[in-house]
């Protein structure tokens, strides 16, 4: 999953977790959020955030 960043004030949206005080569920892509979504915390819209990595590498494991 992606996650991104808000460019304004460095929010940053993670699928994973969602924005569930917004009605957001986890789970939900940042491409599959309602286009009048905005930041949280700033309230710039979706075009106002980059992608910031991947997150769907598998993780290593030294042990």
């Amino acid at each position: 999953m992606k996650k991104y960043a808000c460019e304004m004030c460095g929010y940053e949206y993670d699928p994973e977790v969602g924005d569930p005080e917004n009605g957001i569920p986890e789970g939900t892509e940042f491409e599959d959020l309602p286009e009048d979504w905005v930041c949280p915390l700033c309230g710039v819209g979706k075009d106002e955030f980059v992608q910031t990595e991947e997150t769907d590498a598998p993780e290593l494991s030294f042990e």
